[in-house]
């Protein structure tokens, strides 16, 4: 999956993926009775397909073979620079994802991971924000085509999952929700409470624009108060969950204030919700995350730790050849341990009611005032 790249001075740098797995490895998770490690295939033509057009899948091709984006279907830009086997590499995280949707759907396991993947902002028609195609969405349409009568798609991402929720935008079969930094202050510019979907897919378009600066009390209740009672109410066959660890403190491209350890909570609470109302069924990939060293590898380990049903514990230390590794490949110093030492503690809405002075109640109150009547459940107050 490290073939993905845009180049050495390109924020979306693969040797994330890379100090992830060898973490994972180092901290005996991806050894694990409870886990297979796979090598997928590309994804096919007819697979991409599901979400893309076939021009653009074309002009994906010629753009990695001849190296003319030159702009066109936003190829060839800043974001999205061409690069040798552009096609091959994206049709490759994309096949990572579905062998995680197929294996989960055909009950080979209860869970299929692909940290490489969560390329959520490519369009049908447009790269978009550092993703060519969209790995979670054409997942999604394969569960559908596949039988799934429900997916749910929660997106934990700082940025808005516009290319998700476009795809999905009037279908009712579709729940996206993403938790993100609010659109006035972060690209890609969309994801307000107000976006609730078209026609019959009206209300299952649900977005929580948090302001900037929201720490971990602010993040996980939000994601408390918004993403537990609509799979409650939705009851998907399958739950697919993008982890974009960009929403850390330390990430250089956005601005939010949450610590590593509200992030493993939230995939914590991922793995609980696949259980209790998907039938265990859960799909999970990666997504943003700039901070390549001390934040990415750490979140997402926790992340497939979770996924084995084997979390590692925060406080553990970072092996020391993974440090060495990490120092080796990127000069940075590497993390000590798997914690930031944050007590990802919050005060849950139903326990304290709801703030209407306090910007993130507000948004809170935005998003459960916009989709929740949609779903036959109260607004609180």
């Amino acid at each position: 999956m490290v073939s993905y790249d845009f180049g050495p001075s390109h924020p979306l740098a693969p040797v994330r993926v890379a100090l992830t797995v060898s973490l994972a490895e180092a901290l005996g998770v991806l050894s694990h009775p409870s886990v297979s490690v796979v090598t997928p295939s590309a994804a096919t033509d007819d697979e991409l397909a599901l979400v893309h057009t076939p021009e653009y899948i074309a002009a994906v091709r010629q753009a990695g073979t001849d190296g003319q984006g030159n702009g066109w279907y936003g190829l060839g830009t800043a974001d999205n620079p061409v690069f040798p086997g552009m096609h091959e590499a994206s049709a490759l995280i994309a096949g990572g994802t579905l062998a995680a949707a197929r294996a989960v759907w055909s009950g080979q396991c209860q869970h299929g991971a692909n940290v490489a993947g969560g390329l959520h902002h490519a369009m049908a028609r447009q790269a978009s924000g550092f993703c060519i195609y969209n790995d979670p969405a054409i997942a999604i349409s394969w569960l559908l085509s596949a039988g799934a009568a429900r997916v749910a798609y929660v997106d934990l991402d700082v940025h808005h999952g516009d290319g998700v929720q476009a795809a999905f935008y009037d279908d009712p079969r579709v729940l996206t929700i993403s938790l993100h930094e609010h659109p006035v202050s972060l690209f890609p510019g969309t994801g307000l409470a107000s976006e609730t979907g078209t026609g019959d897919g009206r209300g299952y378009a649900v977005n929580v624009a948090l302001p900037a600066g929201t720490g971990d009390a602010g993040w996980l209740r939000a994601l408390d108060a918004v993403v537990p009672p609509l799979l409650r109410a939705f009851q998907p066959s399958v739950l697919v969950s993008q982890h974009g660890c960009d929403t850390h403190r330390l990430d250089p491209l956005a601005h939010l204030d949450v610590s590593l350890d509200a992030q493993r909570q939230a995939a914590i609470w991922m793995h609980e919700l696949a259980h209790a109302h998907a039938g265990g069924r859960w799909v999970l990939v990666g997504g943003g995350g700039y901070q390549r060293v001390q934040v990415v590898p750490r979140c997402w380990t926790h992340l497939l730790a979770v996924a084995a049903g084997q979390p590692v514990a925060a406080d553990v230390a970072t092996p020391d050849e993974w440090r060495s590794q990490a120092s080796q490949l990127t000069g940075e110093r590497a993390p000590l341990s798997m914690t930031d030492g944050a007590s990802a503690s919050f005060v849950p809405v139903t326990r304290s009611g709801i703030d209407a002075g306090d910007p993130v109640d507000r948004a809170i109150l935005s998003t459960w005032q916009a989709v929740f009547p949609s779903h036959g459940l109260d607004v609180p107050r």
